[in-house]
């Protein structure tokens, strides 16, 4: 009887620690209305803008509000190429202790348009998806993908760690929520160049 008992004792805590790490329903649903909240506030800033509103700068080298959708088109793959790399990597525990930003701070750093940041070649925008409809259905396509993916995915995203952002170590769910406050950041991005004085009217 003793035999049989610790191999059941064994697999019953084997079971525990490998929930441990899944997300919870808050979790899930505080990720999910945050992406679908974030993505709805774009699409209410662009809709019925014009050609000339959509490519209006501010001044040079500054971003028109397409270009701002282009960015968050390429952030937008990109980031799901991270979360993926960051899965496959496999749970990591010993890690934990190294997140030192909780996950109101993070969604906090990044809406924050006080502090610049200067975006990496790769994610400038060139023009690469052709027309503005085209660009925004890439991002649209993306995030779609992503709230099904975070909605019921069993990877344990507490336990799965990255360095690939400039806060340090994160884990697997932060770099959802990192995804979705950037979202957030351009938003606002738009919506100063439209507050600019010389913003074309309709």
């Amino acid at each position: 009887m003793k035999k049989l008992i610790l191999p059941m004792v064994a697999l019953l805590l084997f079971s525990f620690s490998a929930d441990t790490f899944k997300l919870s329903d808050d979790e899930r649903k505080m990720a999910v209305k945050h992406l679908t909240e974030t993505s709805e506030h774009m699409f209410k800033v662009l809709k019925g803008l014009n050609e000339e509103q959509l490519n209006f700068k501010s001044e040079e080298g500054a971003w028109s509000i397409a270009e701002c959708v282009e960015h968050l088109a390429i952030s937008e793959n990109a980031f799901g190429g991270l979360i993926q790399k960051t899965v496959a990597a496999g749970p990591n525990p010993a890690l934990k202790d190294s997140v030192k930003m909780k996950d109101e701070e993070l969604l906090g750093i990044i809406t924050n348009r006080d502090h610049k940041v200067k975006t990496r070649e790769p994610f400038e925008p060139t023009g690469k998806f052709g027309s503005h409809e085209a660009t925004a259905k890439a991002f649209m396509d993306k995030r779609s993908e992503h709230i099904a993916y975070i909605g019921s995915t069993e990877d344990d995203l507490r336990n799965r760690f990255s360095n690939d952002l400039p806060f340090g170590t994160i884990d697997g769910f932060q770099i959802v929520l990192f995804m979705s406050g950037h979202t957030e950041r351009h938003v606002k991005q738009m919506e100063e160049v439209m507050a600019h004085k010389l913003f074309p009217k309709k």
